[in-house]
């Protein structure tokens, strides 16, 4: 009796960690795939897994991940933002012209959120009030905010005043506190903040209601128009706080090719992370692990002497992977 006790016991046990594992797996994928590019990582360089060098990889991730954070709640709710490269080359673009009138930080800054919240409500109102398709609408605006950022510039680089950015700007783009640079800290800070609205506010659940079954959000009260104006827009917001960030770093503003292709190296971290690509379901923690993913895979292809020209091929390669994954996952799921 005793011994068939204990047999039913370690049974039971094992089906726990079978269950968990099976769980991880599912749920939080991008962790391991994380923890296996590092490992590979080690071997493509001793130096691979140094604190100097995950730091350096956290801070090559920040302007995609914050970008990211805003296109997890646009893709979650079945939509999707293709002209978040040209948006972040526009607001940079602003903060530049801002910053080298006034010499001001806190005005540059305003500058370029408050042009990325001009931008996301654009595209926002078109989508969300005048129902016109995200990906025609924002297709449409990835060429025009580029069109607008080459007039901006004349055709040439937006370049900061030099004396007032190594005085003020490049504070924020190199300086650190301890070990860690502000860029990462703002990175790390502003994924929280967007976490715990969309896991413990009433609007997160409305972004997920509104991407599983539009029409059922709509029945319970849910103002689906609205949502989508929101939700847009503060995916310009957050564009426009990466732009800022990226003159704090780079100093200037190549017009015709900051931000390009930026789009897809955002829509493969989310992806990445386990957002479902048809909507209604994402983690926000899944796509900062996504834009650190995708800044170990050029760290391992560099240090393999891989050529640059591949990489796009092997992010596109990842969109389509974390797509398939997704739906044996959710076939999995729901067995």
């Amino acid at each position: 009796m005793n011994t068939e006790l204990k047999a039913s016991k370690g049974s039971g046990a094992a089906a726990r960690s079978v269950g968990f594992m099976k769980k991880l797996l599912i749920d939080h994928n991008y962790i391991l795939s994380l923890l296996l590019l590092l490992i590979i990582g080690q071997f493509a360089s001793e130096q691979f897994l140094s604190s100097a060098s995950l730091i350096n990889l956290l801070k090559s991730s920040v302007f995609i991940g914050i970008i990211a954070l805003g296109m997890t709640l646009v893709i979650i709710s079945g939509n999707i933002d293709l002209s978040v490269g040209s948006m972040l080359a526009l607001t940079a673009a602003t903060g530049v012209v801002v910053f080298n009138a006034t010499t001001s930080v806190f005005l540059s800054l305003s500058a370029s959120v408050g042009m990325g919240f001009i931008l996301g409500l654009f595209n926002g109102i078109f989508i969300g009030l005048a129902k016109v398709a995200a990906f025609i609408v924002t297709l449409a605006t990835l060429v025009g905010y580029r069109s607008i950022t080459i007039q901006f510039g004349d055709g040439g680089p937006l370049i900061v005043d030099n004396d007032a950015y190594f005085n003020q700007l490049r504070t924020i783009g190199y300086g650190k506190l301890g070990p860690i640079p502000y860029l990462v800290i703002c990175f790390i800070a502003i994924s929280v903040f967007v976490w715990f609205v969309m896991t413990k506010t009433r609007f997160g659940r409305y972004v997920y209601a509104v991407g599983s079954n539009e029409k059922a959000a709509r029945l319970t009260g849910i103002n689906v128009k609205l949502m989508k104006v929101a939700i847009f827009t503060i995916t310009g917001v957050l564009t426009g706080l990466a732009g800022f960030l990226y003159i704090t770093r780079f100093g200037s503003v190549d017009v015709s090719t900051a931000g390009k292709m930026f789009e897809l190296d955002v829509i493969a971290a989310v992806a990445i992370g386990g957002t479902s690509m048809a909507g209604g379901r994402g983690f926000i923690q899944g796509s900062v692990f996504g834009a650190v993913i995708l800044y170990a895979i050029d760290a391992i292809l560099s240090a393999f002497q891989v050529p640059a020209f591949v990489n796009d091929l092997i992010k596109g390669i990842l969109i389509l992977g974390a797509v398939l994954l997704q739906r044996a996952l959710e076939k999995e799921r729901t067995e």
